[in-house]
């Protein structure tokens, strides 16, 4: 799995971003909870990742826990959460 720099799908240079054949993880490695509210921002940088890639699959990596309503809102835009652990990143 290869860092790849955010500002190439115009997004913030905060944003941790990598990738793996045609996957792309958004990284978010925090110990409070995802609430709608971020996963509205989620929503917004995959939508920028897909207007500059549109064919790659987007998914989320968080070692935090998420909002049940909000991983159900990712799950329908098709976007995939995952545990940051099971990843193997070292950050």
């Amino acid at each position: 799995m290869k860092r790849i720099d955010p500002k190439k799908y115009n997004l913030t240079s905060r944003t941790t971003l990598y990738k793996k054949m045609d996957d792309i993880f958004i990284i978010i490695d925090r110990k409070s909870r995802i609430i709608m509210k971020d996963g509205y921002r989620i929503s917004e940088q995959a939508k920028t990742i897909w207007s500059v890639d549109p064919g790659i699959r987007v998914r989320v990596a968080t070692s935090a826990p998420m909002c049940t309503k909000t991983k159900e809102c990712l799950r329908q835009v098709n976007i995939e959460v995952l545990e940051l652990n099971s990843l193997n990143i070292s950050l």
